[in-house]
């Protein structure tokens, strides 16, 4: 019985303290709103990542087995590296905001999917800083990958950035590029570098 007591008793002093830390990190003393105003709040934007293939990106390792390269395929083990703009719109000769650089390998014998890695570096609508993604991607249907990390203005940034194909005819290709990022409460109280 009195296993259970203690027990019970951690359990409410761990909630209690749970609850403190939160009433904490939702507070400000100074009355400041944390990261550029960005703390505990979303933020959502669409830009259009412009790959032109043996340009901006290239396949650095060929793959071994399954499907062979086409304008949606790349055999197993395929490893590409890439650094391409992302414009404001779907149009290549839009505003450049930022751009992506990266690697790609695809996993699966189909050639359609592929685990990625990227950075992106952004200015845009007044936020600087870059943030990094990891993830699996399929080529020809929409895919998530979480937010890793970030810097200047997406520091402590979590979310996921969509990547849905526009056009993928020819050399040169277009995705969509959707971010969904959030600021945790955490991050009001996390230091930050200057840029």
């Amino acid at each position: 019985m009195a296993a259970a007591g203690s027990s019970k008793t951690a359990s409410l002093l761990l909630c209690l303290a749970m609850i403190s830390f939160v009433q904490l990190a939702q507070s400000s003393p100074s009355g400041d709103k944390g990261i550029k105003g960005f703390h505990g709040k979303k933020l959502s934007f669409t830009l259009y990542q412009q790959e032109t293939i043996n340009k901006t990106s290239y396949m650095v390792v060929a793959g071994v087995a399954g499907a062979g390269v086409s304008e949606t395929t790349t055999p197993f083990g395929t490893v590409y590296v890439f650094r391409d703009d992302l414009t404001v719109r779907a149009e290549r000769s839009s505003r450049v905001a930022g751009v992506v650089e990266g690697t790609s390998v695809t996993t699966s014998f189909d050639g359609l999917r592929s685990l990625s890695l990227g950075k992106i570096t952004l200015d845009h609508r007044g936020r600087r800083g870059s943030m990094s993604v990891l993830g699996g991607t399929h080529n020809t249907r929409p895919s998530d990958c979480p937010v890793v990390g970030g810097t200047g203005d997406f520091a402590y940034a979590v979310g996921y950035v969509r990547t849905s194909p526009v056009n993928l005819r020819g050399s040169s290709v277009t995705f969509k590029v959707e971010f969904h990022l959030y600021w945790p409460p955490y991050a009001h109280y996390a230091p930050t570098s200057k840029h």
